[in-house]
């Protein structure tokens, strides 16, 4: 039964299915995979918006990059940006391929906070929102597996969690767990904020990416 049970594990790339698209890069990507595409990075901003709805810890990510403020003295917004933009030159030698995803996961998630965030219920005790964060990471992690799938290029945070598995060859959720609580850590030495929703999404969006990879392959059609 616990072999059954991790058996998310045993993902160590991401499924090809009927609606995944044959390139990353590509001009003229089926519009299945587009839809699907989209469908995903609006999951995936709706479980993001869980997270800061749930007010219990931010996400990694954003731990690090409030390091590097106390460090550079720069704005959360700017050292969310150079961030970006390091994690996007470290695709170079992980041989990532960026596409349409790349660029539409930045907009879409962000338009999904900005019209959404207003709408989600707010609880008043913590185990309450601590339930919703959890809730967040899984949403979350079943998002960005409908858009991986989608093959139309990752967000720069998951290309980096693709890159290193083309390298390590071991199972996603290993590897992006390792990734983010390897920026977490950074990010809290350097003085940024920890909490509960933070531990949460550094343990859980690995499996929960893995999990939602696995569900979608058993429902799906391989290609």
């Amino acid at each position: 039964m616990w072999i059954k049970a991790l058996s998310f594990l045993s993902i160590t790339s991401i499924p090809k299915l009927r609606w995944s698209s044959p390139k990353a890069f590509t001009l003229k990507p089926p519009i299945v995979s587009v839809v699907f595409l989209i469908i995903g990075l609006v999951v995936f901003g709706l479980g993001e918006a869980l997270l800061v709805t749930a007010g219990v810890g931010v996400s990694p990510w954003t731990v690090f990059a409030q390091g590097v403020t106390n460090v550079t003295g720069w704005s959360l917004g700017f050292a969310t940006f150079i961030i970006s933009a390091s994690v996007l030159i470290l695709w170079i030698p992980l041989r990532q391929t960026p596409g349409m995803g790349t660029v539409l996961n930045a907009i879409i998630i962000a338009l999904v906070l900005e019209f959404v965030l207003p709408y989600l219920p707010t609880f008043e005790t913590f185990v309450a929102n601590a339930l919703l964060a959890l809730v967040g990471v899984f949403v979350t992690g079943f998002g960005g597996a409908i858009y991986l799938i989608a093959n139309l290029g990752p967000g720069p945070r998951d290309g980096l969690m693709t890159g290193f598995q083309a390298i390590t060859h071991q199972p996603i959720a290993l590897v992006r767990t390792f990734l983010e609580v390897l920026v977490v850590a950074i990010g809290w030495t350097l003085g940024g904020t920890l909490g509960l929703g933070t531990v949460f999404f550094a343990l859980g969006i690995g499996p929960a990416i893995a999990i939602g990879m696995q569900i979608l392959q058993s429902r799906g059609t391989v290609q």
